[in-house]
């Protein structure tokens, strides 16, 4: 696993205030890192750029579920 131990964590402008929602830490070389705002110290998931980037690209191709 990757370290994130200097990864800046930040919400998407769109989780309610803090709501159920994940976080992410883009700022590292090499890995992207994905948390649980509810579980900070919990597990996480570490991504490559090229696929993080992937997977945003998939999801924005989808209609939204309201």
């Amino acid at each position: 696993m990757p370290d994130l131990t200097d990864a800046v964590w930040r919400k998407s402008t769109r989780s309610n205030n803090g709501g159920d929602c994940v976080e992410v830490a883009d700022n590292l070389p090499g890995v992207v890192g994905l948390r649980d705002s509810k579980d900070p110290s919990g597990p996480t998931l570490a991504f490559a750029p090229r696929a993080w980037t992937r997977f945003l690209a998939s999801i924005k191709q989808q209609p939204p579920r309201y």
